[in-house]
């Protein structure tokens, strides 16, 4: 286990580490989505009291389907974020253990302690849970799409422009919290141990798919005890979520933080191509293309990020406060891009 505070009270990992898992939590819930529950089913054991499927993760429907849950002692989120930010919304609600066993690895809802729910086209975080244990078990996680896993990455990743955010506000006396030099430095060492493992991380190996699991680990030791996510999630982020109030339709979380990172660290002029030559050696889908995004709904998010920034005091502050986006600028950064 890593020291520290990873928001993860046990875990296990391995191939089958969740055979036979159903008959060791008693009464318990399932919150999954199709595919992964056929998957993790007939390996489970034991018969959930209940199952419960994502329908979206609209507050609305978090709650219709938190009344409507069985009662039980441990809530088993088995799936991608979405299962596993339903699991953990039940839990915190009801008070409950969670068990979570991701089967994807695309973004890092599986160790942290809040719930990504929507209010409306926007995103909010609720919640205080953490799994007991957290269950890797690479076989089942080797059956999604290769891609999907290196998904996870891009989480990693926004280290890289976060840290630059980060460094930029303190610099000019904007930053929302004290700037503490020593986790930019280990939020650093973690990206620089990921990238490392670039090759694991490809092939989806035990060793490339652990890299991806301790990297949020490590990152949750230097967020959770000061309170905040600074070293892991700035202006990369804030780009997807324009977009997504934009367009009103989710993405694959790590793409298009891959795409955030693309186009924000280009305009920090923050060593962008070692960002993307990363990038592709993984195999990280971060173009439009992949995220059907046309290039003038991109080039008018681009053009309105600024306006979109200062609009919401929560987010902090930014490259994007400080640097204008050009109509110039947008033509050239995405000119190297695909659509």
């Amino acid at each position: 286990m890593i020291e520290g505070q990873t928001n993860v009270r046990s875990s296990r990992f391995g191939a089958g580490a969740i055979d036979g898992l159903g008959s060791e939590l008693g009464r318990f819930l399932v919150t999954t989505m199709d595919l992964p529950w056929r998957l993790a089913q007939p390996r489970l054991g034991g018969q959930p009291a209940g199952v419960l499927f994502v329908e979206n993760m609209k507050i609305e429907t978090l709650d219709r389907q938190l009344a409507a849950a069985p009662e039980c002692d441990t809530v088993l989120a088995i799936g991608g974020g979405q299962a596993i930010d339903l699991g953990k919304y039940i839990a915190w609600k009801r008070g409950l253990r969670l068990v979570s066993a991701p089967t994807i690895l695309s973004v890092d809802a599986f160790v942290t302690p809040a719930a990504g729910v929507r209010h409306g086209h926007r995103v909010e975080y609720v919640g205080q849970t953490s799994p007991d244990p957290l269950v890797i078990d690479y076989d089942l996680i080797r059956t999604a799409p290769r891609e999907l896993n290196i998904a996870g990455v891009g989480d990693l990743l926004s280290i890289h422009t976060a840290c630059f955010d980060w460094e930029l506000a303190a610099g000019a006396s904007r930053s929302e919290f004290p700037f503490r030099p020593e986790d930019v430095s280990a939020a650093r060492a973690i990206l620089a141990d990921t990238m490392a493992k670039a090759d694991a991380i490809r092939s989806c190996s035990d060793d490339g798919l652990r890299a991806i699991v301790e990297g949020y680990m490590r990152v949750n030791t230097l967020c959770l005890p000061v309170g905040h996510y600074r070293v892991e999630e700035g202006s990369e982020h804030y780009l997807f979520y324009e977009l997504e109030e934009r367009l009103k339709r989710p993405f694959m979380h790590g793409w298009i933080v891959g795409l955030g990172v693309h186009l924000l660290s280009r305009l920090q002029e923050n060593r962008h191509e070692e960002a993307v030559a990363f990038m592709d050696q993984v195999g990280l889908r971060y173009q439009p293309a992949d995220l059907e995004i046309k290039r003038a709904d991109l080039a008018g998010s681009l053009a309105n990020l600024r306006q979109y920034v200062t609009g919401r005091p929560d987010l902090w502050h930014t490259v994007i406060h400080e640097r204008t986006i050009t109509p110039a600028w947008i033509d050239q950064a995405l000119a190297g891009l695909k659509f």
